[in-house]
């Protein structure tokens, strides 16, 4: 194995030289890098109309680029054939929870084992172990319609773990959430990351949800993005909603604001 190989074993995801555009003169990449660690817990902030969700359908095998390389893993994934693989290796999580009403939370929760070939009865019992750690235990039997949109997310959120994926994408699962169930989710997010440490790339436009929940901050400031801005996260973990107030998270949010060209928050005297 050659040393290229071993560097990029190290990650979960490589992407070099991106580019990629709904027309080749209107371009939402251009010659992007990026390069995430196995088990890193990595956020992607930007302003709406940037490319996010666009990224993911790329990363995803959805759209294919104009020129560069994915790699997932250790796999090199450019062409066409090997993209339909490399969707069933990432576990994508949308905004919307898109459960399926007509089936109960255990078989929403199992339709990633389903399809990957796992026997129901064997993909049940995975689903029935997870459900008290996702606090979904008791709820089993009961259909989307019956829950909360908090309840709802945790379910597709288990869906995407239960796929057997190697990394989560995460396109602004809370968004549609209102303030205090968005608090508690991104609470309740951060413990299960902290007990099965995948590998999660979430796309944000919030800078304190970026900031909570990241070990590493991505800003994308400007179109086309040929570059993202790193903040590294070095605040303490575990941690709880708490933590916004203190004084190094608020200087982790001014830089996050100027890179947007946002401005910046009142300095402390």
């Amino acid at each position: 194995m050659n040393k290229a190989k071993q560097t990029i074993e190290q990650y979960a995801l490589v992407v070099e030289g991106l580019v990629y555009g709904f027309t080749e003169d209107k371009l939402l990449f251009d010659g992007l890098d990026l390069a995430i660690p196995t088990g890193e817990f990595v956020a992607l902030l930007a302003p709406s109309g940037i490319g996010k969700t666009t990224l993911f359908r790329l990363l995803t095998g959805q759209l294919q680029p104009i020129a560069g390389v994915l790699h997932i893993g250790a796999e090199e994934a450019e062409k066409t054939e090997k993209a339909i693989g490399r969707s069933m290796r990432i576990g994508y999580m949308p905004q919307r929870d898109s459960l399926m009403p007509w089936r109960t939370v255990l078989d929403n929760a199992v339709l990633g084992l389903e399809l990957s070939g796992v026997s129901k009865h064997k993909a049940r019992q995975q689903a029935l172990e997870l459900l008290p750690q996702f606090g979904l235990a008791g709820t089993e039997n009961s259909y989307p319609h019956e829950l909360s949109g908090g309840m709802r997310q945790r379910v597709s959120f288990l869906r995407s773990m239960l796929g057997g994926s190697s990394m989560l994408l995460l396109d602004e699962p809370f968004s549609a959430l209102d303030a205090m169930v968005r608090i508690q989710m991104q609470e309740w997010l951060l413990q299960v990351w902290e007990q099965h440490r995948k590998t999660i790339l979430f796309i944000t436009h919030d800078i304190d949800e970026a900031i909570l929940l990241a070990d590493r901050v991505l800003v994308a400031a400007s179109s086309p993005v040929s570059m993202l801005h790193e903040i590294v996260i070095d605040l303490p973990r575990p941690r709880s909603y708490d933590i916004v107030l203190d004084r190094e998270f608020i200087a982790l949010k001014r830089r996050a604001m100027e890179l947007l060209g946002r401005g910046s928050l009142p300095r402390e005297s």
